[in-house]
């Protein structure tokens, strides 16, 4: 017969943990770059502190849906999530929410500045 095995309590340990500058930066970018439907190499990101807090500036293009789509398929912007400024309002708020929940860093704000567009042929608009 075997013995239950110890309960293993989590404890802290003494030290310090931080994430490198360059570690957060890829995480900002790839988190734009899923929430605009881009290539995370397109995505520039850039920190600044902000009374304590960290503030994300991005400059990003956005993907968009080719013209002669939208003017054949009007509802096609509605279900891609809006328009261009709808979604870049949206996307500061998952860019936020996505690197304090996966780094533990506290942001203050997202700044995104749209530098252009991508053209999505093929499937959903991000």
């Amino acid at each position: 017969m075997s013995a239950p095995a110890p309960a293993v309590r989590a404890q802290a340990l003494n030290g310090h943990t931080r994430i490198s500058t360059q570690a957060l930066t890829s995480l900002a970018k790839a988190a734009a770059a899923q929430a605009l439907g881009v290539d995370g190499e397109d995505v520039r990101a850039d920190w600044t502190d902000d009374d304590g807090l960290l503030a994300l500036s991005l400059v990003t293009p956005i993907s968009v849906p080719p013209l002669r789509t939208v003017a054949s398929h009007p509802g096609r912007v509605a279900a891609s999530g809006g328009s261009i400024w709808d979604r870049t309002v949206s996307a500061k708020a998952h860019i936020l929410a996505t690197v304090t929940e996966l780094s533990g860093a506290r942001l203050s704000r997202v700044d995104i500045r749209i530098s252009g567009v991508r053209i999505s042929e093929g499937g959903r608009v991000h």
